[in-house]
């Protein structure tokens, strides 16, 4: 007889959403994925409700109506106040006896680290960092764009990238190969017709993402423009890092830094090098890592934590989403 799922862990990012029904002891009984999940879009009512569908197959699958304890890890929850309205809304639904909430950050950080010590940076459509310490401190940035300083960010370069493209080609600033590269992407001959095509919507504005590897990948072939940016995004991880590690009083000890998101994996050479470059002179400490399990797996893990679980617990469900499938 298994024992009675307590903890409903939801990771709910921009582009997707993965669910979890598990038990007290860590064994996973069910799994469900869902849509994006964006409050300023569409706001917080519909949002939740979006989370409805894949919340209602898990349950199913487990054979539970509810469970005792609520950890949502959620894209777009980056102030305390927005973390409480969230969490506000998703008492309403009565899944689980309680309920918190945390930034989709704290989620990559968790699942990163055997305990809960650490600061992770994400790096995929946007940027974020935050850290944590066992006994409930923590270290966060707004992260709301360029109105709490925000640079960088899969959206934010591909919009740099654009910027330094468009001087380039009509003479307001110096050459770059992305004059080339970006429009070349969608097959038009020059920046003009990128501009244009942008700006009455004959490329939908979510594409726009996919310029951010064409940076990257001109980058590695030497653009000096491109290589720039690069060297940047390394420079503002590992700002990031280093203000959260100073906030935890952490910077001197040694302590996990994890990198997370769909930038920060994807194994570009030059932006992981110039990394851990700056982190090996500004946290010598630091112990740098790239993070490949889903994030569900930490909000699943802080889950268990709110209920006192065991390490056992915590590393059976971590080879859930550790161990590679057939």
């Amino acid at each position: 007889m298994g024992l009675t799922p307590t903890v409903l862990a939801i990771d709910a990012g921009n582009s997707k959403t993965d669910v979890a029904v598990v038990g007290a002891g860590g064994e996973v009984l069910a799994t469900a994925r869902g849509g994006g999940f964006r409050p300023p879009a569409v706001g917080v009512p519909a949002a939740v409700e979006a989370l409805a569908g894949p919340v209602a197959r898990a349950f199913a699958e487990a054979g539970v109506a509810s469970v005792s304890h609520v950890s949502a890890c959620l894209a777009n929850a980056d102030l305390p106040v927005e973390e409480e309205r969230l969490a506000g809304a998703l008492r309403a639904r009565a899944w689980g006896a309680s309920v918190e909430v945390r930034n989709d950050t704290f989620a990559v950080l968790r699942a990163g680290v055997a305990e809960p010590r650490g600061v992770a940076v994400v790096c995929g459509a946007g940027i974020n960092c935050v850290g944590m310490r066992p006994d409930g401190r923590t270290a966060r940035f707004p992260a709301v764009g360029r109105i709490s300083g925000d640079w960088g960010g899969g959206w934010g370069l591909a919009e740099e990238a654009l910027w330094h493209a468009a001087r380039a080609e009509d003479g307001r600033g110096g050459p770059t190969a992305l004059a080339r590269t970006l429009p070349a992407r969608f097959g038009l001959p020059t920046m003009y017709a990128l501009i244009e095509a942008l700006h009455l919507e004959r490329i939908a504005p979510e594409r726009r993402h996919e310029l951010t590897p064409v940076l990257f990948a001109t980058a590695a072939d030497g653009d000096p423009v491109a290589r720039a940016l690069v060297t940047r995004l390394a420079e503002e991880v590992a700002a990031m890092v280093t203000v959260a590690l100073s906030r935890l009083d952490l910077l001197g000890e040694p302590v996990p830094v994890l990198l997370g998101g769909s930038v920060l994996t994807a194994g570009h050479r030059q932006l992981d090098d110039a990394v851990r470059a700056l982190l090996a002179d500004r946290a010598p400490e630091a112990d740098v890592r790239v993070v490949t399990a889903r994030p569900v797996l930490g909000a699943v893990l802080l889950g268990l934590d709110h209920l006192g679980a065991g390490a056992e617990a915590g590393e059976r469900a971590r080879k859930h989403w550790e161990t590679p499938g057939p």
